[in-house]
């Protein structure tokens, strides 16, 4: 019997404290964080425990203490809540001898749409993620960046509340890195579907999470907000073309300390009219203002506040 959508439920994923164990490894110690509306990110190193416990929600494991929940159920004794999911694999996994189009009929099919149906949708599917031109050539000659896009599709063919990405971007150059990241984010625009992003990439999770989790040495070590990670700070950076050192020693002459970080300038603490004393050394060094911005938390920084 199919599940319909359960478009009140807040909380989509829950680890309740969380355990899995293989032999004296322990992958996940007594995690718990939940997972609501929008686009997480499960960040960590590898073997910090992210892909453990995507497979643990999709009921492929079993936990060895603690409960994973799936809309509320536990996801090892609900088949019919399980279905509501999409999933892509980090590994490659795609049949070469079969069309994309033939690949993505048959998963509609197998998630109980009508033949026709599942046609129309694995076309539908194909077109939003930029693949409709190429449906009909086997998918042994597609590059790795139109794979990874098969792989997303497939996860979204059967119209999932919510699709679980294992490193998505796994394999791909920037240009193909940032297509993939931009694809994420529209679709959970433009098709509201909920969406876990797994990855060690820190840049992946800044570019197209709203929340995040810290998965390290197999706890969450981090939650909340994306935003609250990577905030402003009284931090200003300054970029310019040349004559970076006049313009320390302009500011310097004008009361502001400042310093060179790499190719930025880097002033602490700014404030109010301190904006119009910069602006005035900058022109007095006749140097060419490129960026002038105050800096943001970055989300190493979580990490570099966690005892070795």
């Amino acid at each position: 019997m199919a599940v319909p959508i359960l478009a009140t439920v807040s909380t989509l994923l829950a680890a309740r404290d969380l355990c899995k164990s293989y032999g004296d490894i322990i992958a996940l110690d007594g995690v718990d964080f939940e997972i609501t509306d929008g686009v997480t990110g499960l960040l960590g190193a590898n073997g910090a425990g992210k892909s453990t416990a995507i497979k643990l929600f999709l009921g492929l494991i079993s936990p060895t203490r603690g409960v994973a929940e799936v809309m509320g159920e536990d996801a090892s004794a609900s088949v019919e809540i399980r279905a509501r999911l999409g999933y892509m694999p980090e590994h490659d996994c795609l049949p070469g001898n079969v069309s994309a189009a033939e690949f993505l009929t048959h998963m509609a099919e197998l998630s109980g749409l009508p033949p026709a149906q599942a046609r129309s949708r694995a076309a539908d599917t194909l077109r939003h993620v930029g693949l409709f031109e190429e449906r009909y050539r086997s998918m042994g000659g597609y590059s790795t960046g139109m794979k990874q896009r098969v792989k997303l599709a497939q996860t979204l063919v059967h119209d999932p509340v919510l699709v679980l990405l294992d490193e998505p971007t796994a394999g791909l150059d920037p240009g193909g890195r940032e297509e993939m990241l931009t694809l994420i984010r529209r679709t959970g625009q433009e098709f509201g579907i909920s969406l876990l992003l797994s990855s060690h990439l820190m840049g992946d999770i800044e570019r197209t999470c709203d929340n995040i989790i810290v998965l390290d040495n197999g706890r969450v070590v981090e939650t909340g907000a994306v935003t609250s990670f990577i905030e402003e700070t009284e931090t200003l950076a300054i970029e310019v073309d040349t004559n970076r050192e006049a313009v320390i020693a302009a500011l310097r002459e004008r009361g502001l300390e400042a310093e060179l970080d790499g190719s930025t300038i880097v002033i602490e603490g700014v404030i109010g009219d301190d904006y119009d004393v910069i602006r005035d050394a900058i022109v007095a060094a006749d140097a060419p203002l490129r960026r002038l911005a105050p800096r943001r938390h970055e989300l190493t920084e979580i990490f570099e506040r966690q005892d070795p």
